[in-house]
């Protein structure tokens, strides 16, 4: 559809709306809710990786609340199994079939608690349906409803019997964030004892709106020049000296999707250089693997994105014109 005057409006407005109702249920955090609803809207997934009692699981859970659709929780523990991720084939006795009973990744929401803590192979059950939004069960391949967003959390501190999300998975995150602690106002307020314990969310939002707000984004204007500089941010990421292993092409793509929901989310029908300094970050950083010798001298990724941010020369406002 063309994208209108009107239509940008609409848009900037729910985005707004999706927003302070999430911050129902987590205080203080505006610009990591602002990045889960961007996240959900460009169809990716989001990694959240913080310490404990953070309120990570109170972000995904509010999400799934505000959104007029399906939600499931998984726990991940060692011995889940990766049928009880996708759903698995029961023989029916009485009709002398096999049916199919539906998993908890049927959903439009998919909260996976703790994703570090089960083993390899039920963390590739996730694969298939957060890259191509389909399940594969003997043979059988079954599509999930858009839209589609999976939120996993993960504690970055707490290693014992956990096994590392491999790169293939990270890279199917769109987004890597954290809350962080709440600053002391925000303290106060969760503090206060007229706040209920267990906020209640309501849903706001039907998911053909949702899925309006996705085919709005896909006419969002991308210079190509903007398109450039996040192919020539990206390049940078693999010839850095810090690391071994640069953001594919799947990175690129997911910050120019990622993008063109932020600037339209800001009243804006058209990408800035702005907004791809402010999403490079938690989009790219990520999909990086390090020296080991950069992270035992206390690189982290983030520092090598912000210095590639640094080093890359975005385009002048003038050429954009």
């Amino acid at each position: 559809m063309a994208l209108t005057s009107e239509h940008t409006v609409w848009f900037e407005s729910t985005f707004r709306k999706l927003v302070e109702n999430v911050e129902r249920a987590v205080v203080g955090k505006r610009h990591v809710v602002e990045l889960a609803v961007t996240a959900m809207i460009s169809e990716g997934h989001l990694l959240l990786e913080d310490v404990p009692g953070t309120g990570k699981t109170s972000l995904a859970r509010a999400l799934a609340e505000t959104v007029r659709g399906t939600s499931s929780r998984l726990q991940f523990t060692p011995d889940l199994l990766p049928g009880d991720v996708t759903g698995i084939s029961v023989f029916d006795q009485a009709r002398g079939v096999f049916e199919f009973h539906h998993g908890p990744v049927f959903a439009n929401v998919v909260l996976a608690d703790e994703v570090n803590r089960a083993s390899p192979k039920t963390q590739s059950a996730l694969l298939e349906v957060m890259e191509e939004r389909q399940v594969t069960v003997d043979g059988v391949t079954r599509s999930v409803e858009a839209p589609f967003m999976v939120v996993a959390t993960q504690n970055p501190i707490e290693q014992a019997g956990t096994y590392s999300l491999p790169e293939a998975q990270l890279d199917r995150f769109l987004m890597r964030t954290s809350l962080g602690y709440p600053d002391h106002a925000s303290a106060m307020r969760i503090l206060d004892p007229a706040r209920a314990t267990r906020v209640e969310v309501p849903a706001i939002a039907e998911l053909d709106a949702i899925r309006t707000m996705t085919s709005l984004t896909h006419e969002v204007e991308q210079h190509a020049l903007i398109s450039d500089y996040i192919l020539r941010l990206v390049d940078a990421t693999r010839s850095a000296t810090q690391v071994r292993l640069g953001a594919s092409v799947r990175g690129a793509l997911a910050l120019a999707r990622a993008c063109r929901t932020w600037a339209l989310a800001h009243g804006r029908a058209y990408v800035l250089p702005d907004d791809v300094k402010s999403l490079a970050e938690v989009v790219l950083a990520h999909r990086l693997i390090l020296d080991p010798e950069a992270e035992f001298d206390g690189v982290t990724q983030g520092a090598v994105i912000g210095q590639v941010l640094l080093d890359v020369p975005p385009p002048s406002p003038r050429d954009l014109t």
